[in-house]
């Protein structure tokens, strides 16, 4: 039994290997590491209150912590399996003291993966489970053959890929259908739209962009380097955005949102988050955040209708090519 208090309404991703999940997810990574402090106990009621606002489609990975994200996410969903929609990725292998070991779509690997997933997250399967990254060293056809192993074994439902190329999300769908590509996609970042998007929708794959409000800088809390904590992965050289001059030119675009949303007396963030929405129904976003307060910022940005004029509007003030910067300061690890 459920206990919603607000309807937010589902999307289904995929037309062959279909998941209908909540419009919106949330994302759980910043609750563990790279976004400044954390906090158990704000973490928990987070979830918690996302799951009783709707928000069901839960996303996690075994290196977010490393592997403490799982844990808490887990914990977070104990006793309410059966409302979420749970998702988390393997292949971005870490030592649990958090240095990094590489990217690893070993067909060994990623079964014993899976098992330590499970194990985390104190579940008996995965509803999404992605590679975090194309390892360029296996043949995606193994990778993905051993994914289908652990679908058939009933340990995961669907299969996702992060950060793949329409080539390899071809030949990864070939093997074993695909639910789900989850990429960075915002008003800030639109690689997708010209090979990638229309590829998946060939193919009935649906979209789940991953910092849809370009990395928290769309919201308009950040206006300048003091605005994020010394450790702040934004701030330590990893995101060119977040840098200089780079940043400063992406402040104006940011001002111009500000105003589009006071013209609609909406947030910056739930306009940014509304224009994600708005790009179709089989694109679902998975906003990250910490705090209650955020994440229902955040829910109410999927009531805001967004007009052909509003979104010519917002087309005006952050044209494609606009931002300042890449994404990444090593952009080695995304299959291109």
């Amino acid at each position: 039994m459920t206990r919603h208090d607000q309807t937010l309404g589902t999307r289904t991703l995929a037309t062959t290997a279909p998941l209908t999940v909540s419009a919106l997810g949330l994302g759980c990574m910043g609750m563990s590491e790279f976004y400044g402090s954390t906090d158990e106990n704000q973490a928990l009621s987070t979830i918690r209150r996302a799951l009783d606002l709707g928000v069901t489609f839960l996303d996690t990975a075994d290196m977010y912590g490393p592997f403490t994200n799982e844990q808490l996410v887990g914990k977070a969903i104990a006793g309410r399996r059966d409302e979420v929609q749970l998702a988390t990725k393997f292949g971005n292998e870490r030592r649990p003291d958090g240095s990094w070991v590489g990217i690893n779509g070993r067909p060994d690997y990623v079964r014993s993966a899976c098992d330590a997933s499970l194990e985390r997250l104190g579940v008996d399967h995965i509803d999404l489970y992605y590679q975090h990254r194309v390892d360029q060293s296996v043949p995606i056809e193994e990778t993905v053959g051993a994914l289908a192993g652990l679908v058939q074994a009933g340990k995961v439902r669907h299969l996702g890929l992060s950060e793949a190329s329409p080539d390899t999300i071809r030949r990864a769908h070939a093997t074993h259908p695909l639910t789900a590509l989850q990429t960075e996609y915002s008003l800030f970042t639109r690689d997708v739209e010209a090979e990638i998007l229309p590829t998946l929708r060939e193919l009935g794959i649906g979209l789940v962009p991953y910092s849809p409000l370009g990395r928290g800088v769309l919201t308009g809390a950040i206006t300048g380097p003091e605005s994020l904590a010394e450790s702040d992965s934004r701030r330590v050289g990893r995101f060119p955005r977040f840098e200089g001059d780079a940043l400063e030119a992406n402040l104006k675009l940011v001002g111009k949102i500000r105003e589009l949303a006071a013209a609609k007396d909406v947030t910056p963030g739930q306009l940014a988050l509304a224009w994600v929405l708005a790009q179709g129904s089989d694109v679902v976003p998975i906003p990250g955040t910490k705090r209650v307060t955020y994440l229902e910022e955040n829910v109410r940005a999927a009531a805001v209708g967004l007009d052909d004029a509003d979104l010519a509007s917002i087309e005006a003030a952050v044209p494609v090519g606009a931002v300042s910067g890449d994404r990444y300061g090593d952009m080695s690890s995304i299959d291109a």
